[in-house]
């Protein structure tokens, strides 16, 4: 479906908590390398599955940094499902 780089709260609430379809969110950091290995299946995913991903890079903002506490990542890369506003999978 698509693929979102998220750099603000708001961009993460409106692609990831208020979207319709399944979504994959992906917590990662450009230092990480699992994270970049990662990187061409999410596209994958993205693509072919009605699944959307949001990529959170923890460092790219403030925003992103307060959003991982949130949602409790304690290591990275941290994947979640979201439905309907919620984490279904983790």
């Amino acid at each position: 479906m698509a693929l979102y780089n998220t750099t603000t709260k708001q961009e993460f609430e409106e692609h990831a908590l208020q979207s319709e379809r399944p979504v994959l969110v992906d917590f990662w950091a450009p230092w990480c390398p699992p994270c970049r290995a990662m990187a061409p299946l999410l596209e994958q995913i993205a693509e072919e599955t009605e699944f959307d991903v949001v990529k959170v890079d923890t460092e790219a903002s403030q925003d992103n940094a307060a959003l991982a506490l949130q949602h409790q990542v304690q290591s990275i890369p941290n994947m979640k499902i979201f439905k309907s506003g919620a984490v279904v999978a983790e």
